[in-house]
């Protein structure tokens, strides 16, 4: 053997070797990033399995740095109050979690400003913390690698909207490449002059400018900062949409368009009442929706995607190792829950090998699913017995995991739901299965009712004791078990696979290995 990739387990292996586990993931468990923006100053602290971290903490203040800068030049002064404010909190809180030091990046309003320079000192001298301004290309960059942390196979372009600025980069084959930025904050457009016929000009003469020398017709568009995810939860609002997860929603040119007219027509108030929207956020909806409208108009994406990630998880993209970069985050995510939380831990890799017989057709974006699902199947065994069907689900379709459509959530929850549950009539969560199609409904019955049966075999390991053989053309599903397993197929494991069975459509038989 020569070394080669292929050679190596972790290459093959469907589940790898678990990196968080290693020096350089546990050196990432806990980092903490302070966001100086135009608009608000933020504190998140990951924890967790690195490649797809948990958020420890995050706490942010709208603070409007950048409000008025473009009229004076200068920082807001109440801005500079309340950020300072913030950031003698952050310090201290940094400190007692153990995630110093703080990486502390500063953006547009920080940049431009005539006084950033002295609110720097003045932010280094009251707090010890040590701000980064960055320029429009480097704030661009991050973002994009916030996105990559999220969606490794991301490729398209990613804009980044804040108070002040708004920022263009492309992605392609895993990589940041040309980026450019532009004065197109909300807070810096309201100090456009001319009026309505001004400030429509301004922004077309803008976006020409960003977008020269990027590719036109991107096959995605992905949508980092708050200003954007307002607006995408108020498209969910305007379609009845079941699922208020905001990463990885995804809408059409011709949705989004319609939501910008919806948004025009109706009282701000009223919206933010119904979505929950802040007023200092909704404030900037008006302004963002008139910039997006017309850089989707300009570069026609075929798709626009939200993302929750940004700069914030591009610093920390930033600071892993190449290898934790080029894992699954969804695995990675999954792996460290079983680790935590389930009571066998590595018993999920025994059961994928158990059940995955019954999907020997389907390709890798199904097993690592199936893979994901095995992984967290006993991580809600504390929960009360009649609602672990229903925590299962919630914590599949609201938890932080990346690389997740929302379709695919859906199917990982129906999964899980099914590992606790035999039915799902009647259930609180049929709103959501509007997201699946029949099959894919089946699909997670099956998978979940393969879990629950192989569960049964849980005080060993399933795949040593007993194996699973499908034969779909002849609708027949064979168990083999060995002797020692042979005590263990008792009645409510005989139910189990009966329930399994009929699902998959399919006669049984059962036989015991003899030696």
């Amino acid at each position: 053997m020569d070394g080669s990739v292929e050679d190596r387990p972790e290459a093959w292996d469907p589940f790898g070797r678990p990196l968080f586990g290693g020096p350089e993931a546990r050196a990432l468990s806990r980092v903490g990033v302070v966001d100086i923006g135009s608009n608000s100053v933020r504190l998140v602290v990951f924890d967790g399995a690195a490649r797809s971290p948990a958020y420890f903490f995050n706490e942010k203040l709208m603070c409007g740095l950048g409000a008025g800068l473009g009229e004076t030049g200068r920082l807001s002064p109440e801005g500079r109050k309340r950020a300072l404010g913030a950031l003698k909190r952050f310090a201290l809180l940094g400190q007692a979690m153990g995630a110093t030091p703080l990486t502390v990046v500063a953006t547009a309003a920080m940049r431009e400003a005539e006084d950033g320079p002295e609110f720097r000192a003045q932010i280094e001298r009251e707090t010890g913390l040590k701000p980064w301004v960055i320029d429009g290309t480097e704030e661009a960059r991050l973002s994009a690698q916030g996105v990559l942390l999220g969606w490794p196979g991301a490729e398209g372009i990613v804009c980044d909207i804040g108070g002040s600025s708004m920022e263009l980069a492309v992605l392609k084959g895993g990589k940041v490449g040309a980026r450019a930025t532009s004065p197109l904050g909300p807070l810096k457009l309201r100090d456009v002059k001319g009026g309505k016929k001004g400030l429509a000009q301004h922004i077309a003469t803008e976006v020409e400018k960003l977008t020269q020398g990027l590719p036109s017709a991107p096959g995605r568009l992905y949508l980092v900062g708050g200003s954007w995810r307002a607006i995408a939860r108020l498209d969910m609002e305007r379609r009845g949409y079941p699922l208020t997860v905001l990463h990885e929603y995804r809408m059409s040119r011709k949705s989004l368009m319609a939501t910008i007219e919806w948004i025009a027509e109706n009282d701000p108030d009223e919206l933010r009442a119904r979505t929950g929207t802040s007023s200092d956020r909704m404030s900037l909806v008006p302004l963002a929706t008139q910039v997006l409208k017309r850089l989707v108009t300009h570069l026609k994406p075929r798709e626009i995607a939200v993302s929750s990630y940004g700069i914030r998880e591009g610093l920390l993209f930033e600071q892993m190792p190449a290898e934790l970069r080029a894992r699954d985050p969804l695995t990675e995510a999954c792996r460290f829950a079983e680790a935590s939380s389930s009571r066998l831990p590595g018993f999920g890799k025994r059961l994928y090998n158990f059940i995955l017989p019954l999907f020997g057709a389907a390709g890798p974006s199904k097993r690592r699913l199936i893979k994901a699902a095995c992984l967290l199947h006993d991580t809600a065994w504390r929960a009360h017995p009649d609602y672990r069907h229903e925590v299962c689900f919630d914590s599949a379709t609201q938890a932080n995991l990346g690389g997740l459509e929302h379709s695919e959530r859906v199917f990982l929850g129906l999964a899980l739901l099914h590992r606790y549950k035999n039915s799902r009539s009647g259930s609180r969560f049929e709103p959501l299965f509007e997201l699946l199609e029949p099959e894919q409904m089946r699909q997670a019955e099956i998978l979940g009712k393969a879990m629950r049966f192989g569960a049964m075999f849980s005080s060993e390991a399933p795949d040593s004791l007993a194996e699973l053989r499908h034969f779909p053309k002849k609708k027949q599903l064979e168990l083999i078990l060995s002797a020692p397993a042979e005590p263990l197929f008792g009645e409510v494991a005989q139910a189990r696979f009966a329930s399994l069975a009929k699902s998959l459509g399919v006669e049984t038989s059962v036989r015991v290995r003899t030696r």
